[in-house]
C-alpha cells in the first residue's frame, strides 16, 4: 500500500464501457502492426512448463514460480510461466523459422513474488516475441533498429486510440533516445536507478535503456537479468557491454517512468558460458534448453516482451494497471483507489 502513487485530482476518460472497448481495440491493433513490422507469426503459448527443463524465465533468480504436481505424469512439478523468453527460442528452431522472421505469442503468468502498485500486478500479460537473426546481426546497430520499429507501432497505436477518442491527447514524442546504462550512471552518479530512470525519460520522453544485467562501475547492474536469455555481457564497437534493454516512457499521469518493454538480442555460446560463470549458474549447462543451446540446435535470435495491459494502461490514460485487468490486490488499496477515481475491474 505505501507505493501506491496517487496522482492528484484523478479522472478517468473512459468509463468503464469505453475502456473494455480501448482494449480490445489497442490489443487487436497492436498485434497486428507488431506482427507486420518484424514478420511474425501468432503461435499458441503454455501457461506451465515442466520443471528442471530450463524453460522457464527465472527473471531475477529469486522470485518463486507457481507450482503443481501433474498427477498423471506420476506427480512430476509443473511451473506456471513468468514469461516465454526461453520458450519461444525453442519454438523457433521446432518450427523451422529461417532469418528475418518470427513468432509472437499472448502469454499469461502469475508472478506471486510481485509488490503490487500502480503498475504491477499478480498478472501478467504481455505479446512475447522472438526472431530468428545471422550471426552478423548481433550488434547494436540491428538492435536499435528493431527498438525504433516498435516503438512505431506503439506511435500509430497511439494515434488510433486518439482518433478513436476525442478527450484522448497524444503525449508520446515522435523518436525515441537511446543511451547506455553506464552514461546514465555517469549522468546522475548519485541517483538511484529509479531516479535516473525518472531523470531521462522526463527529459526525452521515450527512451531505450542499453545494457541491463551486468555491473556498472559503482559495482550494481541497471536491473537483474538471467543469465540464459538476453545477452548481456558481449562488447559493443562502442566498448559498452549488453545488446539488450528497456524500453520506457515518461508518463504524466503518475508523474514517473513507465517501462513497457524489456528485449535484446539473445545469448549464443559464448555469452551463455560467460553469463552463467558470472552468476555462478554454470550447473543450469546441463539443463535441456542449454544442452540444446550449447550443442548449437537453436537459432541466433532476438526477442523481448511487450505488456499488453500496461500499454492499453497509458494509452488510455489510467492511474492503475488494475482498471485495464482483472487481478487481485490488497484491500487498504483497494478502498484508497476507489476514493482517488480508480475504478479496479
Amino acid at each position: 500500500m505505501s507505493k501506491l502513487i496517487k496522482p492528484i485530482n484523478y479522472e478517468a476518460l473512459l468509463d468503464i464501457h469505453q475502456t473494455e472497448q480501448g482494449i480490445k481495440l489497442i490489443k487487436e491493433f497492436f498485434q497486428q502492426n507488431l506482427s507486420t513490422e518484424l514478420r511474425l507469426r501468432r503461435v499458441t503459448a503454455p501457461l506451465f512448463v515442466l520443471k528442471g527443463l530450463g524453460i522457464n524465465d527465472d527473471l531475477n533468480g529469486v522470485e518463486r514460480p507457481v507450482t503443481f504436481p501433474v498427477k498423471d505424469l506420476g506427480e512430476a512439478k509443473a511451473e506456471v510461466v513468468h514469461s516465454l523468453a526461453k520458450w519461444k527460442r525453442l519454438t523457433l528452431a521446432e518450427y523451422g523459422v529461417q532469418p528475418g522472421y518470427g513468432v509472437y505469442a499472448d502469454m499469461n503468468a502469475i508472478r506471486a513474488d510481485e509488490e503490487l502498485d500502480n503498475l504491477h500486478s499478480l498478472y501478467v500479460d504481455q505479446w512475447d516475441w522472438e526472431e530468428v537473426i545471422t550471426e552478423e546481426q548481433r550488434n547494436l546497430d540491428f538492435l536499435k533498429n528493431i527498438v525504433r520499429r516498435i516503438y512505431a507501432a506503439i506511435l500509430r497505436t497511439e494515434f488510433l486510440v486518439c482518433e478513436s477518442y476525442s478527450n484522448v491527447k497524444p503525449f508520446l514524442p515522435s523518436e525515441i533516445h537511446f543511451i547506455h546504462s553506464e552514461e546514465l550512471l555517469e549522468m546522475y552518479p548519485d541517483k538511484s536507478v529509479k531516479e535516473r530512470e525518472n531523470l531521462i525519460c522526463k527529459k526525452y520522453g521515450a527512451v531505450f535503456i542499453i545494457g541491463i544485467g551486468d555491473k556498472l562501475a559503482n559495482g550494481e547492474p541497471h536491473d537483474g537479468r538471467a543469465p540464459d536469455y538476453d545477452d548481456w555481457t558481449t562488447e559493443n564497437s562502442d566498448g559498452r557491454k549488453g545488446l539488450n534493454g528497456d524500453i520506457l516512457i515518461w508518463y504524466p499521469i503518475l508523474d514517473c517512468a513507465v517501462e513497457l518493454s524489456s528485449m535484446g538480442i539473445r545469448v549464443n555460446k559464448e555469452a551463455l558460458l560467460r553469463q552463467l560463470k558470472i552468476s555462478g549458474k554454470e550447473e543450469r549447462e546441463k539443463l535441456y534448453f542449454h544442452k540444446r543451446l550449447l550443442a548449437g540446435e537453436l537459432p541466433q535470435s532476438i526477442g523481448g516482451g511487450i505488456g499488453q495491459s500496461r500499454l492499453c494502461m497509458v494509452l488510455l490514460h489510467k492511474a492503475h494497471v488494475g482498471e485495464i485487468q482483472a487481478s487481485i490486490w490488497p484491500e487498504d488499496m483497494m478502498k484508497a483507489c476507489e476514493k482517488l477515481g480508480m475504478n479496479l475491474i
